[in-house]
C-alpha cells in the first residue's frame, strides 16, 4: 500500500524486453537504501516487486499484462519515472490509500502555467470516469492529487511547484501518457450498493 506521494525522480537505466515480459532496471538512491530481495517499489504508480539492488538501482520484473495495462511498456533508458516505497503503519498518510494497481492510462490533454502553479488537464478512459468527481482523490503517476473538475472524458488538476519540480508531471506534455488509479474506496462502494440492490431485486 503506497499513499502518492512521491519520494524520488528516478530514472530508467535499462529495459531488456522478453517474450511475455519485460526487465527493468531503475536508478533511485532513495528508495533502494533500504530495499530486500521481494520489496514492493512503485514505479510511476506501478507496484513492482525488487528481484535485484546494487547501487542505488535496483531490478524489476513487468509481466506482459501490467504491460498492456499501464504506461510502463513506453519507457526507455533515460525516463524519469517516480518513485514510493510502501508506507508504513506509523507514517503519517499524507495522501490517500494507493494500491498501485492501475486502472487505466490516460493522456495529458492540456497543461495551462499560471504565476506558481500549473492547470493540467488529463483524458479519462469511459469505463474510470463514474470514479473521478470534483474535489475527489486520484491517482496519476503514482502522484496523489485532488481533482479540481471532473468531465465525462477528462479531468483537471493543479500542480504546485514541488510538485512540478518533483515529479514526472512538471515534464509532461500533451500526447503524453500517464497511469490513473481511482480511488479504491469509490470501487469498494460501488460493488457492495451494487450487491445490496441485487439483493433486494432478488
Amino acid at each position: 500500500m503506497f499513499t502518492g506521494i512521491v519520494e524520488e525522480l528516478g530514472e530508467i537505466e535499462a529495459v531488456e524486453s522478453l517474450a511475455d515480459s519485460a526487465r527493468l532496471t531503475v536508478r533511485g538512491p532513495l528508495v533502494t537504501e533500504d530495499a530486500v530481495h521481494g520489496a514492493s517499489i512503485a514505479v510511476n504508480g506501478v507496484c513492482l516487486t525488487v528481484v535485484e539492488h546494487k547501487d542505488g538501482a535496483f531490478t524489476a520484473d513487468v509481466m506482459r499484462e501490467t504491460l498492456d495495462r499501464s504506461s510502463l511498456g513506453a519507457l526507455v533508458p533515460g525516463s524519469r519515472v517516480n518513485l514510493e516505497r510502501p508506507v508504513r503503519l506509523a507514517d503519517r498518510l499524507g495522501g490517500h490509500l494507493v494500491q498501485g494497481h492501475v486502472d487505466g492510462v490516460g493522456a495529458i490533454v492540456s497543461r495551462e502555467p499560471g504565476e506558481k502553479w500549473d492547470v493540467v488537464t488529463i483524458g479519462l478512459p469511459p469505463h474510470l470516469a463514474r470514479y473521478v468527481v470534483d474535489k475527489g482523490s486520484i491517482t496519476v503517476d503514482g502522484i496523489s492529487l485532488t481533482v479540481v473538475r471532473a468531465d465525462a472524458d477528462r479531468f483537471s488538476v493543479s500542480l504546485i511547484p514541488t510538485t512540478l519540480e518533483l515529479t514526472t508531471l512538471g515534464r509532461k506534455q500533451p500526447g503524453d501518457p500517464v497511469n490513473l488509479e481511482v480511488d479504491v474506496v469509490a470501487k469498494y462502494v460501488e460493488r457492495m450498493l451494487g450487491d445490496r440492490i441485487r439483493e433486494e431485486r432478488a
